[in-house]
């Protein structure tokens, strides 16, 4: 479970930043950091990652983020690749995966697939935006375990203005669905909110009941 939820706040929180040279809505200098911190239900601090653009080539950039508990915790810290052209932003799933995930398979055949996450240089209110799924196939004879997630159903609603700690934004607004499947299956529905030149400001998660489970918060930024 732990595995999964890890997972989970890795990909929803993906599209933090990426390259300002061939994407409209993500920044790049290297050296540019942001933190992203998450809240739950209640409004309590649940985690907080920080990120920095390690390095920028191209259209290429290397994300190196470190995620820390409500405590100051240090989880996890890897780094992940970024990739744009002039169709916009895609991410790649496998390069995200995180020593902590994958040093509990280390003995193991881990295979990757699936449709990266695309952001479109150009968003207008009503668009549609592609499905996106990852599937990890971890072989342990005499038995396979696979971990699935989807995101569907992805459309820009609308622009707000959203003010956090790091600022007062004008954001488009983004809704899709999310389903992961690991043993057992977490569904849920997400608002995000994406500013030009900055990214991610804000995401909303939701359970199938449409009851608020936790947000994430674009808390400093710096270049």
């Amino acid at each position: 479970m732990r595995t999964l939820t890890l997972i989970c706040a890795f990909f929803c929180i993906a599209s933090t930043a990426i390259s300002q040279d061939c994407s409209t809505f993500f920044p790049m200098n290297e050296g540019t950091k942001f933190q992203i911190t998450m809240y739950d239900k209640k409004d309590k601090v649940s985690g907080v990652m920080d990120y920095v653009i390690k390095e920028a080539s191209g259209n290429t950039a290397t994300m190196y983020y470190e995620m820390q508990d409500e405590k100051g915790k240090m989880l996890t810290s890897s780094e992940y690749d970024i990739t744009c052209s002039d169709d916009g932003v895609t991410i790649d799933f496998s390069s995200m995966m995180s020593p902590e995930i994958m040093g509990q398979y280390e003995d193991m055949e881990v295979e990757m697939s699936g449709t990266d996450l695309l952001y479109p240089n150009n968003l207008s209110t009503g668009q549609t935006l592609p499905d996106a799924d990852v599937l990890m196939t971890i072989k342990m004879p005499p038995m396979n375990m696979k971990m699935n997630m989807n995101f569907f159903n992805r459309k820009v609603e609308g622009k707000e203005s959203v003010t956090t700690p790091a600022g007062t934004f004008d954001c488009y607004v983004i809704t899709y669905d999310s389903e992961a499947k690991m043993g057992i299956k977490m569904t849920s529905r997400n608002k995000l909110w994406l500013s030009e030149g900055y990214g991610m400001i804000k995401q909303e998660t939701f359970n199938k009941k449409d009851k608020l489970i936790g947000k994430s918060i674009l808390t400093a930024f710096s270049n």
